[in-house]
Parts: structure tokens; C-alpha cells; sequence
């Protein structure tokens, strides 16, 4: 009777070891599906892939701009904000471009090297793009990315998904990955050393 009891109470364990191991198995795969639908076209669109030293040739802030209307948005997205240009000169090719902060503010607005969020307090973003431009002034040279194709003429000050973002992101469903099948396996092989003994 006890036999029976420890049979029944393995047999439920593996069960559940099983089932984590499945569940873990499934969730790393939905995540991989989320990461390679969101981050994954992101950062193959980008072409600002070589980072280079980037030396600040002259600021500029000039009157109040609106964010310019993109698709899908609404009125009260836009709003005013003061327009700040940062003009480097490209180690790579000694060239005057323009910088930008990320791919993302290009395609918000291309005149402008920062868009900020939207606040509803107007002097909050003219003391925020005030300090950024006083910190391109301090720290003239500093690093940067650019186009190595010629497809981009400007630069961009960081990347929305960097190579080590990108592996990180798929770091975690990797181990999850990982421990699933190992759980699985374990399990496999202890089913199978308890048929084995049973045998002898």
C-alpha cells in the first residue's frame, strides 16, 4: 500500500515537473515571437550601425516649433516646443552633418536634433533642452553613430536598439528556454530509470 502511495505521489510529481517544464518551453517561444515582431525589424531598419567620434561644431536653438502631424496622430499630440540643432563634425569622413538623438527623432521631426515628450508645462522643456544644449557646449566629443552605406548623411547620438539590448532582450527567454527543456529531460530520464528498476 505505502509502494502504491510513493508510485502515485512520483507519478503526480513528474506530471507537474512536466507541465513546468512544457510552460516554460511555450512561454520562452511567445516571447521570442513578441521580441522578433517588435525589437527585431527596429533594429535591422536601422542603418546607423558604426559608432565613430562625433565633435560639436555649433548649437542652436531657434523659436518655437510644432511637431509636425504623423500619421495616425492625433491634435493633441502636437504641441510647441523650441527647436534644438546640433551641427558635429564626422571623424569618419570629416563632414558637417547634423545629430540627432535617436533614429526615432528623425522621423518626428528632421529639423530639430531633439523632440521632447509631450509636457503640459512649456517652461519644464525649454529648461530641459536649455541643459542639453549647454551639455553639447561642455562635453564637445563624445561618441556617435553613422551610416556606413551613404544612405544617412546625418548621425544619431544613440541607438534605439543597440546590439547589446537587442541580446539581452533575447538573454531571458533563452534561459527560460533552457531550463524547460532541461526540466523535461530530467524528467525523461528519471521515468525511464523507474521503468528500468521496475523491469529488474
Amino acid at each position: 500500500m505505502l509502494g502504491k502511495k510513493l508510485v502515485t505521489a512520483q507519478k503526480r510529481g513528474e506530471t507537474r515537473a512536466l507541465c513546468l517544464g512544457l510552460g516554460m518551453v511555450a512561454c520562452s517561444m511567445m516571447m521570442y515571437f513578441f521580441i522578433g515582431i517588435t525589437i527585431v525589424p527596429f533594429y535591422t531598419k536601422s542603418v546607423w550601425t558604426t559608432e565613430t567620434v562625433c565633435k560639436v561644431l555649433k548649437t542652436n536653438i531657434k523659436d518655437k516649433v510644432f511637431c509636425p502631424n504623423s500619421e495616425g496622430s492625433e491634435d493633441g499630440e502636437i504641441f510647441p516646443y523650441p527647436c534644438l540643432q546640433v551641427w558635429v563634425n564626422l571623424t569618419a569622413s570629416g563632414q558637417e552633418v547634423m545629430l540627432y538623438q535617436t533614429e526615432d527623432t528623425l522621423e518626428k521631426n528632421p529639423k530639430c536634433s531633439y523632440v521632447p515628450d509631450k509636457l503640459e508645462n512649456s517652461q519644464e522643456v525649454k529648461a530641459r533642452i536649455d541643459t542639453i544644449a549647454s551639455n553639447f557646449n561642455k562635453y564637445q566629443i563624445f561618441p556617435c553613430y553613422y551610416d556606413p552605406g551613404g544612405t544617412q548623411t546625418n548621425v544619431i547620438l544613440s541607438r534605439l536598439y543597440p546590439s547589446k539590448g537587442l541580446f539581452f532582450a533575447f538573454l531571458w527567454p533563452t534561459l527560460m528556454f533552457t531550463g524547460g527543456c532541461l526540466i523535461i529531460v530530467l524528467v525523461k530520464i528519471s521515468q525511464y530509470v523507474s521503468v528500468l528498476s521496475a523491469w529488474q
